[in-house]
């Protein structure tokens, strides 16, 4: 398998950050390869996770049921972890834990992953930002959330999502994102209405006092990863991943 973006723990402070492309995974078209999404679709998205754990070294990974809103979930030891036997994961667009050896997953094929960590308070966090949930603030809610476990000082990586010029959407559309969310107008590669997502991300990041590192290119023109505008929805997903090294680290709230 390989990675769009990999940084070790070793080289982070402690925190590994990777972007997931589609490659080297055991899925068939069209969710070929290395698919980590659509599991009622394809059944060969938990040997997928199986590669994902042994590249990461991580004792448990955890997802969630995404479903384009706000809500966080605070991963600890009572988690529906994958490979435990457990099945129906929360509903959940942003997810946040302070154990170690947990990696933090967030699935899209288009929409905005965001990988959150303070290194130094041992806390990390992943969001699904999308645009209905960008504009409801998913993103604001997940950095509260790590406000409330004792973060203070944090760090964000957005990864690859839908660029502006391939994001053209009905003008309507578009117009009310811009009044919610100004950073986001933007102009498509036609010339018309588009909402550029990335910016988005990046302006509530920052306005949340968030350094924000961008790793983003866009997964419809380029064709290492999956994108449901490009493959009019019959395709997988690549996934964000935080996780920090399994040693002893600060307590969580």
């Amino acid at each position: 398998m390989t990675f769009a973006t990999w940084i070790a723990p070793d080289a982070n402070a402690g925190v590994g950050v990777a972007f997931t492309d589609r490659f080297g995974g055991r899925s068939l078209a069209p969710y070929d390869s290395w698919n980590l999404g659509r599991r009622g679709l394809d059944d060969q998205v938990d040997d997928n996770f199986t590669i994902l754990q042994t590249a990461l070294g991580c004792d448990h990974i955890a997802i969630s049921a995404q479903v384009h809103g706000t809500q966080v979930e605070r991963v600890d030891a009572r988690y529906p972890f994958l490979g435990t036997g457990t099945s129906g994961e929360p509903q959940a667009d942003g997810l946040i834990t302070c154990d170690p050896g947990v990696a933090l997953v967030t699935r899209v094929a288009d929409c905005v992953p965001v990988l959150l960590a303070d290194p130094a308070a041992g806390v990390i966090a992943a969001a699904h930002a999308g645009r209905v949930g960008l504009l409801a603030g998913v993103i604001q809610e997940t950095v509260r959330a790590m406000h409330a476990c004792g973060a203070q000082t944090i760090q964000a990586w957005i990864g690859p999502h839908i660029c502006v010029s391939c994001y053209e959407v009905p003008t309507a559309m578009a117009r009310d994102a811009w009044e919610i969310l100004p950073a986001t107008r933007g102009v498509s590669r036609q010339g018309s209405e588009a909402i550029d997502l990335g910016e988005g991300a990046a302006a509530v990041l920052q306005g949340e006092r968030v350094r924000v590192t961008r790793c983003d290119p866009c997964t419809s023109c380029d064709p290492r990863f999956f994108s449901h505008r490009r493959d009019h929805g019959s395709t997988g997903r690549q996934a964000g991943v935080i996780w920090r090294e399994n040693r002893a680290g600060p307590a969580c709230c």
